[in-house]
């Protein structure tokens, strides 16, 4: 009998320390999770404290030779880097190194393309694979070129790396083209909501920060939850009811990460953008983690890229039943702040409330009788307010609603 036994990839992780604030460790424990999450093992880490990046090598040439004698050592199949490379960085540590050579963005890319579900999901993770590839194709001599370029071989016809430009090219237009149609979908489904007139909240986060766990214990959407990075990729929309009787629509965003690569913000700027017309930002934050400060920072600088500005936030600071004590964690941007368990539905009174209170901040609450003769004034509060109860009497209809203040009946 012969047994199958499925060998798994082990990495190197690779960091360059610039003395620059940011904590390397920190940076390398998650570039960790990340190669854990894509299905591959970490045998090692090597960082080199350097003014600069080196432009040819990443690392330095002593650097190099010494990852080389550690790549002997573990039988390492690979290395990852924590930043981008260029293709000249690539191209020169396979030469040196003769490893599979991957970055932070490479990993990613793979996390994502294997957790695309929707063919939206997978229009945009092949188009930002593609955006990526484009500009590191880089030409292996003349064995890839192809001859006869006329009759005969009268000389080198398209060599396979211009072949390969222009089936990428071609294929990238393809892709935007049926992400346009995508995107028009989605804002039709979008505008369909906002007519609605029910107020609507993104939740956004850090990856992993209990996003999806928080939709499911609200509404009971079955999205996956799963305590990985990126567990789920595609938005989810879900009407849920505050304590007060107003129903809200709660929609969920794909999770950020510190160095999000742009590819992945350009390919799904569609989804990203559901933040965008919001009404307010529920921010999910992981409490427990004892970065949570630096993963606040990098979540305030994606929206800002994605010019989400001016948004009411509430800040949820989740995964309380993991933490003995609160810790001392600020966020100066938001509104409000609340405390959670999602998993435990802890913290669900406050939340309910808070959101109210944003809400109806702008409004007034009333309870009136409106004569059958001035029944149109109920469809206007619809469309100026929230009716949050309707009852027909003999001598008129009597409603509970939320209407702006400017709204006079």
């Amino acid at each position: 009998m012969f047994e199958n036994v499925e060998l798994t990839e082990q990495f190197i992780l690779v960091a360059v320390d610039l003395d620059d604030g940011q904590d390397i460790d920190t940076n390398l424990d998650e570039l960790e999770e990340l190669v854990k999450t894509a299905g591959a093992t970490v045998c090692g880490r090597l960082i080199q404290r350097k003014e600069h990046i080196e432009k040819g090598t990443y690392l330095g040439t002593g650097k190099v030779a010494e990852l080389a004698d550690y790549i002997r050592k573990t039988g390492a199949t690979g290395i990852v880097c924590d930043d981008e490379l260029s293709p000249m960085q690539m191209k020169n540590l396979e030469d040196e190194l003769d490893v599979k050579i991957l970055d932070r963005t490479m990993v990613i890319l793979d996390i994502f393309a294997a957790r695309a579900t929707t063919s939206e999901g997978k229009l945009q993770v092949e188009l930002a694979q593609l955006k990526y590839q484009s500009s590191r194709l880089i030409g292996m001599r003349s064995s890839l070129s192809r001859l006869g370029g006329g009759i005969g071989t009268r000389g080198p016809g398209e060599k396979k790396l211009e072949v390969d430009r222009r089936l990428i090219r071609e294929r990238i237009a393809q892709l935007n083209r049926e992400l346009d149609d995508v995107k028009q979908h989605r804002e039709v489904m979008r505008k369909q909501r906002m007519s609605g007139n029910l107020p609507i909240v993104a939740i956004v986060g850090y990856t992993n920060a209990g996003k999806s766990t928080l939709l499911n214990s609200l509404t009971s959407a079955g999205v996956l939850e799963e305590d990985k990075l990126f567990a789920t990729l595609d938005p989810t929309s879900r009407v849920y009811k505050l304590h007060d009787g107003q129903e809200i629509i709660i929609t969920d965003t794909v999770g950020f990460i510190r160095k999000l690569p742009h590819h992945l913000i350009s390919a799904f700027r569609s989804t990203l953008e559901e933040a965008k017309y919001a009404d307010i930002i529920l921010h999910v934050v992981d409490i427990s983690n004892p970065n949570a400060d630096m993963q606040i920072a990098a979540v305030y600088e994606t929206l800002k890229g994605l010019g989400v500005v001016d948004k009411p936030i509430i800040t949820a600071y989740n995964k309380l039943d993991r933490v003995e004590e609160i810790p001392t964690v600020k966020d100066f941007t938001a509104d409000r702040i609340v405390y959670i368990s999602a998993k435990k539905k802890e913290g669900f009174d406050k939340l309910s409330e808070a959101l109210a209170e944003e809400i109806n901040g702008g409004r007034i609450y009333i309870e009136k009788l409106i004569p059958y003769s001035d029944a149109g004034l109920s469809n206007k509060i619809r469309s100026n307010g929230v009716l949050l109860e309707e009852e027909y009497r003999e001598d008129g209809i009597y409603i509970k609603a939320y209407v702006d203040k400017s709204f006079y009946i």
